[in-house]
């Protein structure tokens, strides 16, 4: 009994300690995993479960998919999730892991994991849509098995631009190009939301190859949610909208950008692992490439 007692008074603990990381006079919001707290299961009827503080699941059969979204909205932060994807024949799976607001004019920022036949890689497909407008697709393979174990994605959104990145490497940057007329996510707050789901009619393959049920259900985990954001509540930023303090821990994302290192692993990414860009397809593009492909 005093083992139990102890261990029930340890976990009382450590949630107290997580949420007075909720510092007074601060313009930022630290929020580490406590799934229980921070996420809400929104479909799937029992497929997607929250086994601990720390751990979640989301299943796919045939029969429905899962899903789940943050119970905060954010504006502005650096979004972290540890995820390891649905293993074996994937195909005609996506796991989706993005930022997204409300309305016919949302802003959205993507990763969908777009799931393929044993052996075959997984595609990593990016998004951002500003006011309601996507179509700036960027695709990428991975260095690495991401169904063998966990691996941190991450975004950094803050007003100057958004970096993709995976176990801290960038793989994508979208820079604030309002400047040339084209619409930035800034005004919108957005809740994390993750899905599973099946989608054989387009992600693999473009169709071609069907989800086979006899595996089901397929499974994708999720750990070690991390979120260093502005927290939105009743319409008021935590951050003041967006203003930080550099004494605060949001001084450093809110204007951050990719220093040399940064831009050297990027560079590296995109020439040996991206395998579709829109800014490069001059087919979809005949009267000439979007504006903000024109950004360094």
């Amino acid at each position: 009994m005093a083992s139990s007692s102890s261990s029930s008074s340890s976990y009382t603990l450590s949630v107290f300690l997580l949420h007075l990381i909720i510092f007074l006079g601060s313009t930022s919001i630290v929020v580490f995993a406590d799934f229980y707290n921070e996420f809400d299961i929104t479909w799937g009827d029992g497929r997607g479960k929250i086994l601990s503080g720390d751990r979640l699941t989301l299943s796919l059969d045939k029969s429905s998919g899962s899903g789940f979204e943050s119970r905060n909205e954010y504006l502005f932060g650096k979004i972290d999730m540890q995820l390891k994807l649905v293993p074996g024949n994937s195909a005609g799976t996506v796991t989706a892991y993005y930022l997204s607001s409300k309305g016919s004019n949302w802003d959205e920022i993507d990763f969908e994991f777009l799931g393929n036949l044993s052996g075959d890689p997984y595609i990593l497909h990016t998004n951002v849509f500003s006011q309601g407008k996507g179509n700036r697709e960027q695709q990428f393979y991975l260095w690495f098995d991401p169904t063998s174990d966990f691996h941190t994605y991450s975004i950094l959104w803050n007003p100057q631009r958004i970096i993709f990145s995976v176990d801290g490497t960038p793989i994508r940057e979208f820079r604030n190009a309002e400047s040339m007329g084209v619409p930035f996510p800034k005004d919108q707050p957005m809740r994390i939301h993750s899905s599973l789901w099946n989608a054989d009619d387009w992600a693999t393959r473009g169709g071609l190859v069907k989800t086979d049920w006899s595996q089901a259900p397929f499974t994708a985990s999720y750990r070690n949610f991390k979120a260093d954001a502005c927290v939105v509540s009743s319409g008021k930023s935590a951050c003041n909208n967006g203003s930080a303090t550099s004494s605060s821990s949001a001084g450093n994302w809110l204007t951050e950008e990719l220093d040399n290192t940064k831009q050297e692993r990027l560079r590296w990414v995109q020439k040996n692992y991206m395998i579709y860009n829109y800014c490069s397809d001059s087919k979809r593009f005949p009267q000439g490439f979007p504006p903000e492909c024109k950004t360094p």
